[in-house]
């Protein structure tokens, strides 16, 4: 291996070897900890420190890195306090997630890391989008992005590559190309010769550097990002590397030959390092010394500070407080006069307003910009807010997602439109498992809107017209809002656009242009978990959301005499629990009506809770009304038998006979 000084002076070479030196004495300590049972499980770093290092060193503090779950180093050369560290390895509340996830899946903005999921894919579009605010604000800083040889196989990989050169995002990322996935070799992963040359394919900066040398990596990484600043780019860096230890303690190394480990053994980054500085006089055996006793002492210190920390008392109130961000809701009251529009209108007009209320927020979506997006509600924006905030997107809405929390991680609004709710399913990973669990995992807010056109009743067919709420209401840290008239929607979206948890906005399409109302012109707000009580009745109870309260207000209208309570649930997740159970109390009866399928739709839910909390009240069985359980169907006979508009009159009459 050999060594380039450059410029560097003797005490910065020195810095780079405690740095080096640091996560390999702790994870030599973390060893030790493991066999006695003392840590559940560690992802061993030993072998690809310099990557860590190297990279972290060459960023600003200011400026966010994006590491996995092997790269202690970014950790110990942004100063992190080692007890901090070991109290969330040991699951303990001074961790970063409470103890409510392992290892190094954490963020923490305080010191600028965003940590990984599982699922790998959606921190490479979090860094887009961290990137995107970065260029945005023009502050030349540099976005860091770590993955695996593995997770270049991943979709997301090349979402975010792809976003990333369109939009000339300033972020390296970074492939440690370790040999092995868990024990799968990279022969039997990919058959290019080099991950670097992926990047060719979408016009991006490719090189491989040797990941086990630090000088190699420290100074082409500097180059590069001073080339990245005066020019924002993205960049594609490959370091070839070796893992020492297995993907984990527990699967050990007996898939990979004797003779590979042999031969990385003799290319360790800390030992090479080492020798060198020695050869050329800037280390010396005794300061070598020093630095082993100064560090093994921190660890120790840090350790004990740790272990005396009690272990987590768990609570029900604890948890669940910190599944949303807190949010004090803001009414704004409309003062102005009042406009007949359409649905289709006051989405626009929430949006318009939005932008202007909030320079932060930025608008993603595929063909939203010049072309105004597939229902033409964003017509015109660009000329009003600019191409910078008004953004086409590629055909990716996995990254895009991905990219909306980078936004709101660096103090962005974002939202994202789909632009068929059924297109969601290939954003749903970063949606359930990302936006979802940021904040109840280590307190970061995901700031961001999905809207979602949705619906039937306009022979779309099976991938244009699902109405999907189901997919999200039963995940904890999603609101879902789903209203059925032009002045819910303003109000709800703009409180939508104001709260900085994730919302999934439902718009049935075919509302759009269908149902008119007066509306204020100007900015007003309505809060979530309310729902609207539309007409009032003692027979019985009408629940539904969306365009089924359209169908149940033109049943009502057949039958004058049935006086029922007819409830607009408006949002699905905050749930108005409250008006729904005074209003069975007092009629004894509900039938719920939701235009998704039957099985596993939201309407189970609210029976379950009717039954649950006014079964003494009930003078009948609480029913449901729903599509049929099957995809939905493109001919209109076929659309018109799936949809359950008929079957809730014929429910409603039932129930008021029984």
């Amino acid at each position: 291996m050999i060594f380039y000084r450059e410029n560097l002076t003797d005490e910065q070479l020195l810095d780079l070897y405690k740095k080096l030196l640091k996560p390999r004495l702790i994870e030599e300590k973390m060893l030790i900890l493991i066999r006695q049972g003392k840590v559940s499980k560690w992802f061993s770093g030993i072998g690809q420190e310099a990557i860590s290092v190297g990279v972290t060193s060459v960023l600003d503090e200011s400026e966010y890195v994006l590491p996995m779950h092997r790269n202690l180093g970014v950790f110990t050369t942004r100063n992190i306090p080692l007890h901090r560290l070991f109290s969330q390895w040991q699951g303990k509340a001074n961790g970063f997630t409470k103890g409510r996830d392992r290892s190094f899946h954490f963020g923490t903005q305080e010191y600028n890391i965003i940590g990984m999921i599982s699922h790998l894919g959606p921190q490479l579009g979090i860094a887009d989008g961290i990137a995107l605010a970065n260029k945005l604000q023009d502050n030349k800083k540099v976005t860091a992005v770590f993955t695996g040889e593995g997770g270049t196989s991943e979709g997301d990989f090349h979402e975010a590559l792809n976003i990333a050169a369109v939009w000339k995002l300033p972020v390296m990322f970074v492939i440690e190309n370790n040999g092995y996935g868990l024990s799968t070799p990279t022969k039997e992963q990919y058959s290019c010769e080099n991950l670097a040359d992926k990047g060719i394919g979408y016009g991006i900066e490719s090189y491989i550097i040797d990941g086990n040398n630090i000088l190699e990596v420290y100074n082409k990484l500097s180059k590069l990002k001073e080339d990245m600043q005066n020019d924002p780019h993205p960049v594609l860096l490959e370091f070839k590397t070796f893992r020492m230890r297995g993907h984990e303690e527990a699967s050990g190394t007996k898939y990979v030959p004797k003779e590979l480990i042999e031969e990385w053994e003799t290319r360790d980054p800390v030992v090479n390092y080492r020798n060198y500085l020695t050869e050329i006089g800037v280390l010396t055996t005794e300061l070598d010394e020093e630095f082993h006793n100064e560090i093994k002492q921190e660890i120790d210190e840090n350790l004990a500070i740790a272990n005396a920390e009690p272990e987590i008392i768990p609570t029900y109130s604890g948890e669940l407080e910190d599944v949303y961000k807190p949010y004090q809701y803001e009414e704004v009251i409309s003062t102005s006069e009042n406009k007949n529009i359409r649905f289709i209108d006051a989405i626009r007009n929430s949006l318009e307003q939005s932008m202007q209320r909030h320079k932060n927020l930025v608008m993603m979506g595929q063909d939203i910009a010049e072309y105004g997006g597939a229902f033409k509600i964003t017509d015109g924006f660009v000329e009003f807010f600019g191409k910078d905030r008004v953004r086409n997107t590629p055909i990716c809405e996995s990254a895009v997602v991905s990219t909306a929390m980078g936004l709101s991680i660096n103090n962005y609004k974002a939202i994202v439109e789909m632009q068929f709710a059924d297109f969601v399913s290939t954003g749903f990973n970063p949606i359930v498992n990302l936006l979802a669990k940021s904040h109840y995992r280590w307190g970061e807010k995901a700031d961001v809107v999905v809207r979602m056109p949705c619906g039937g009743g306009t022979q779309a067919g099976p991938f244009h017209s699902q109405t999907n709420e189901a997919w999200f209401t039963k995940t904890p840290g999603l609101k879902v809002v789903y209203p059925a008239f032009p002045y819910d929607a303003k109000g709800l979206l703009n409180t939508a656009i104001n709260d900085p948890n994730p919302v999934l906005f439902f718009e049935h399409k075919q509302l759009y242009r269908s149902v008119y109302q007066d509306v204020p012109t100007d900015y007003y707000t309505i809060p979530f978990g309310k729902a609207a009580l539309l007409k009032e009745g003692t027979s019985i109870t009408i629940i539904a959301f969306g365009a089924s309260v359209h169908w149940a207000l033109e049943t009502l209208a057949k039958y004058p005499e049935i006086k029922a309570d007819l409830i607009d649930l408006r949002t699905l997740q905050p749930l108005d629990t409250e008006t729904i159970f005074k209003s069975v109390k007092k009629t004894g009866r509900a039938v719920i009506c939701q235009e998704d399928t039957m099985f596993g739709g939201i309407a189970s839910d609210i029976s379950a809770l009717i039954m649950e909390e006014c079964f003494e009240y009930l003078d009948a069985p609480v029913k449901r009304a729903a599509s049929l359980d099957s995809p939905i169907p493109f001919t209109k006979a076929l659309e018109d038998q799936f949809l359950p508009k008929n079957r809730f009159e014929e429910v409603l009459l039932e129930l008021l006979k029984y």
